[in-house]
C-alpha cells in the first residue's frame, strides 16, 4: 500500500458516483466558453479565492462586491493586475451582481450569517454558487439552500476542499476496504489559541462601509468596530470556531467514514475567559451517537501551543506532529488507528507498538486541494454534474455542529435527531434555535 497506488486509484475514482444533474442546462451546451464570475465578499478569504481564480484562463470576472467599498475596489485591482487584465464592476450590493444576466456563477465569501441568503438569492437568479463554509447559520437555512439548489437546478459547491483531495478519497477507500477493521470511535479536533475580543463603543460606520448590508439578516443594531473582529464568536453571526473552521474536519470525518446524521447529540462546554464579548465556549466537547460508533467533536481555543498544518507540510511529503496538530482526526478501528489531517496533512495508520516504538503500516502524504476544488466547481458548472462538496453534503456536515451548538445553548441537553426531516425530537426549546429571526428585507424566504 503506497502513495502511488492510492493516487492512481483515486484519480480513477474522482468522478465515480457523480450524476449528471441538469443535462439540459444552457451553459452546459457551451462547454468551451469562459465562465463569467461575480465575487461577493472581498475580505481575507474572498481575496484568497479571487487570487487563485484569476490565475485561470477559463473565467471572466465581471463584478467585485463587498460592504466595504475599498475592499471591492482592491479586489477589482487584483483582477486588473492579473493575467486576465479585466476591469470588473464594483458594488456594495450583491443584488447588483445577481441582476446581471451575463453572470454565470458567484463566489461567496461573506461572514457566515450571509451564506444562506446569498445562495438562495443567487439560485433564484439562475446563478451557480461557490459558497464558503460553514454552509449556513441555522439548520433551517441549510435546508432552504438545498431546496433552492434543486428547485432552480443550480450547482452549489461548499468550500470544503478536502472533498476534492485525492488523499482524502484514498483514506475513504482504505476504511471502506476493511483494512482498519470495524470503526467504533472517531475523534474530531479543532484546537486553537484565540483571544476574546473586547467590546468597543457604538459609533458611526466608517466612510465607504455599508453597515446595514454587512449586518444583513441580523437584528437591527448600531455599528461597533468590535463586531468586525468578533463576529464568528457571536451567535448573531456564527457559532464559534468549531463551526466556522472545525466544519472542515467534521466534514472530512463524515466523508471517510461514510456517515450521515447521528442518532443523538450531547454537548458540554464553557468559557473561563469572560473578559470580552465572545459568546461561544472556549472549551467544547460533543458526543455524536451513531449507535455502532461514537464521534466526538473537541474544541479548545485556549491552546496556543497546538498548531494548524503549515504550508511546508502541505507542499511536501511530510506529516504533521500529530500530538500537537490542531486540526487532526483520530479514527480507531479494530485493526488499527488512522491519524488524518485536513488540507494536505495526509494520513498514517498505526498498529500495536513494538519495543515502545510506533509502527506505521500504511500512509499517504497530502497536498492542499484548493486548486482541485475550484477546478471541480468550474467543471461542474459546465457539465452539470453534482460537485464534490455539493450543498447537500455541506449542509449535513454543518448540521451536525449546529446540533452540538444548540445542545450547549439549551444547557447541555441530549438532542434526539429525526433522521427523515432533520428536526430535533420532542424538544421545543431546542427547536426555537432551529431557525433564526430575520430582519427585513434580509429574509430567507419560506418558499424558495
Amino acid at each position: 500500500m503506497n502513495r502511488r497506488h492510492f493516487m492512481k486509484q483515486s484519480a480513477l475514482g474522482i468522478g465515480a458516483g457523480l450524476t449528471v444533474l441538469y443535462p439540459a442546462s444552457v451553459f452546459g451546451q457551451q462547454a468551451n466558453n469562459k465562465v463569467n464570475l461575480g465575487f461577493i465578499g472581498c475580505g481575507g478569504r474572498g481575496t484568497q479565492l479571487l487570487g487563485d481564480f484569476v490565475k485561470r484562463s477559463d473565467i471572466n470576472v465581471l463584478h467585485c462586491c463587498d460592504a466595504f467599498l475599498d475592499r471591492a475596489e482592491r479586489a477589482a485591482g487584483i483582477v486588473k493586475d492579473s493575467p486576465l487584465n479585466q476591469t470588473p464592476k464594483v458594488t456594495q450590493d450583491l443584488r447588483t451582481v445577481l441582476d446581471d444576466p451575463a453572470v454565470d456563477a458567484v463566489v461567496c465569501a461573506t461572514p457566515d450569517h450571509w451564506h444562506a441568503l446569498g445562495c438562495v438569492w443567487a439560485c433564484q437568479a439562475g446563478k451557480d454558487v461557490y459558497t464558503e463554509k460553514p454552509a449556513s447559520h441555522s439548520p433551517w437555512e441549510g435546508q432552504k439552500m438545498v431546496e433552492s439548489a434543486r428547485k432552480y437546478k443550480r450547482i452549489v459547491q461548499v468550500g470544503l476542499q478536502c472533498r476534492s483531495a485525492s488523499y482524502c478519497m484514498a483514506a475513504r477507500e482504505y476504511i471502506a476496504s476493511g483494512k482498519l477493521g470495524t470503526v467504533h470511535s472517531c475523534k474530531v479536533f479543532n484546537m486553537k489559541g484565540m483571544g476574546n475580543p473586547q467590546w468597543s463603543p457604538e459609533t458611526d460606520p466608517p466612510a465607504g462601509f455599508d453597515w446595514d448590508k454587512w449586518n444583513g439578516p441580523a437584528r437591527e443594531k448600531k455599528y461597533s468596530p468590535a463586531y468586525l473582529g468578533a463576529w464568528n464568536g457571536l451567535y448573531e453571526y456564527s457559532s464559534g470556531d468549531m463551526i466556522n473552521d472545525g466544519v472542515h474536519q467534521t466534514d472530512l470525518a463524515r466523508m471517510v467514514l461514510g456517515r450521515e446524521l447521528p442518532n443523538s447529540v450531547y454537548t458540554y462546554g464553557f468559557r473561563n475567559d469572560t473578559s470580552g464579548m465572545t459568546e461561544a465556549p472556549e472549551v467544547f466537547t460533543s458526543l455524536c451517537d451513531y449507535g455502532d460508533m461514537m464521534m466526538t467533536l473537541e474544541l479548545a481555543t485556549n491552546t496556543p501551543y497546538i498548531l494548524k498544518i503549515d504550508p511546508e507540510v502541505r507542499d511536501n511529503d511530510m506529516f504533521p506532529y500529530w500530538l500537537q496538530c490542531a486540526t487532526r482526526i483520530e479514527i480507531y478501528g479494530t485493526r488499527g488507528m488512522m491519524m488524518l489531517g485536513r488540507h494536505g496533512g495526509g494520513w498514517e495508520v498505526y498498529v500495536r507498538p513494538q519495543s515502545r516504538k510506533p509502527q506505521v503500516v500504511d500512509s499517504m502524504h497530502g497536498r492542499f486541494p484548493d486548486p482541485e476544488h475550484k477546478e471541480n466547481f468550474l467543471r461542474c458548472v459546465r457539465n452539470r454534474e453534482l460537485p464534490s462538496a455539493d450543498i447537500a453534503l455541506g449542509h449535513r456536515s454543518t448540521l451536525i455542529i449546529q446540533y452540538a451548538v444548540i445542545s450547549h445553548r439549551v444547557g447541555g441537553q441530549k438532542l434526539t435527531i429525526n433522521q427523515q426531516d432533520e428536526t430535533i425530537i420532542d424538544n421545543p426549546q431546542a427547536m426555537k434555535l432551529f431557525k433564526r429571526e430575520y430582519r427585513k428585507p434580509y429574509e430567507v424566504p419560506e418558499n424558495v
